[in-house]
């Protein structure tokens, strides 16, 4: 069984999320003896942001068709898919950064969104290809977006990754939520509790 642990946040050793990845690979380690894990950390290993040139796996394949630099970005963006197809569990770490992911977080999508790969179109129209992968999310927010329509309606985090993960074919989804992180003591203290309890239904 192999794991893909991705790491988005910015901020260090502050982090939320990537204090609650820590702990969730800890507990799928300790549920899966023989898991083996890759880790991806995205605040210093990010591919670069889609341009003409990382389109080069939308190209036909013949090597002589792709530039150099055509040639360099198809190799990134074909390891990152790679990894992500061989993982049967997915663990993303994704703090809410102006109502949505890290940008970090969004050029890697744009590099595993492909098409044959992860998604293909049929004439029925657009079928996933990851089905089988189960997907964790850990998310922190400073505010709390979860409990209004409002809220809900500010959010392009959760859904946005729900969004593109089940466009590629995942269906089990679990969600781990830190919110209200910057809105006192307190409501840290409440926010971190629930992300708890969150973790612990993981292995129920």
């Amino acid at each position: 069984m192999k794991l893909l642990h991705i790491d988005s946040s910015i901020s260090g050793p502050n982090s939320v999320t990537r204090s609650l990845t820590r702990q969730i690979v800890e507990q799928q380690r300790a549920a899966h003896p023989d898991l083996q894990v890759e880790y991806l950390d995205l605040a210093s290993q990010a591919p670069g942001p889609l341009s003409l040139d990382a389109l080069g796996f939308r190209l036909p394949p013949s090597a002589e068709s792709l530039t150099d630099v055509q040639r360099r970005e198809n190799e990134v963006s074909e390891a990152l898919v790679t990894q992500l197809i061989s993982a049967d569990v997915v663990v993303i770490g994704a703090p809410l950064y102006n109502f949505t992911i890290p940008a970090q977080l969004k050029a890697w999508l744009d590099r595993v969104a492909q098409g044959g790969r992860t998604f293909k179109y049929t004439e029925n129209g657009p079928v996933g290809l990851l089905g089988e992968k189960t997907v964790i999310l850990a998310l922190s927010r400073g505010g709390v977006y979860s409990t209004s329509d409002a809220g809900n309606a500010m959010e392009h985090q959760e859904s946005y990754l729900k969004t593109i993960f089940g466009f590629m074919g995942v269906t089990d989804f679990r969600v781990v939520r830190a919110e209200g992180m910057d809105m006192g003591p307190e409501s840290r203290e409440r926010g971190l509790a629930q992300a708890q309890e969150d973790i612990l239904a993981l292995a129920a």
